[in-house]
């Protein structure tokens, strides 16, 4: 199936200015193009692109989706430099995802002790306020 840039952005979930910013920046390098000069997307592009936002949400910045990139380009001799890359970035989800759960453990520790002084089960305090009379 061909796909037209809009069709190819429905498919996708990008915007219209993303995927041309991607394919003006090479992320797409196989881009073609129909009669009348319009980008036009095969299936493997769909993929490619999908691809690429993936990479974009686990926070890889264009430069790194560039090299990424020129590594798939040249083949499997690049895999273990492309592993490599992968490896980095879910170091650095998974540290996100921890202190995203450290940050939901907080939330919910707090709103415990927020239903429990509502409930009379705890007396209020505030490491905000200094005196011992708090209300």
């Amino acid at each position: 199936m061909i796909y037209t840039m809009m069709q190819a952005c429905k498919e996708t979930g990008m915007t219209y200015q993303g995927l041309k910013f991607y394919c003006n920046e090479g992320l797409v390098p196989n881009v073609k193009r129909d009669s009348i000069n319009r980008r036009i997307f095969d299936e493997r592009d769909i993929a490619w692109i999908k691809s690429l936002t993936c990479l974009k949400k686990c926070g890889m910045g264009i430069q790194e989706m560039k090299e990424y990139t020129r590594l798939c380009l040249e083949g499997a001799s690049s895999i273990p430099q492309r592993k490599n890359i992968l490896m980095r970035k879910k170091a650095q989800l998974q540290e996100s995802i921890a202190a995203l759960n450290a940050s939901v453990e907080y939330i919910d520790k707090k709103q415990e002790f927020y239903d429990e002084v509502l409930e009379g089960k705890r007396e209020y305090f505030s490491n905000l306020i200094p005196c011992s009379c708090q209300k």
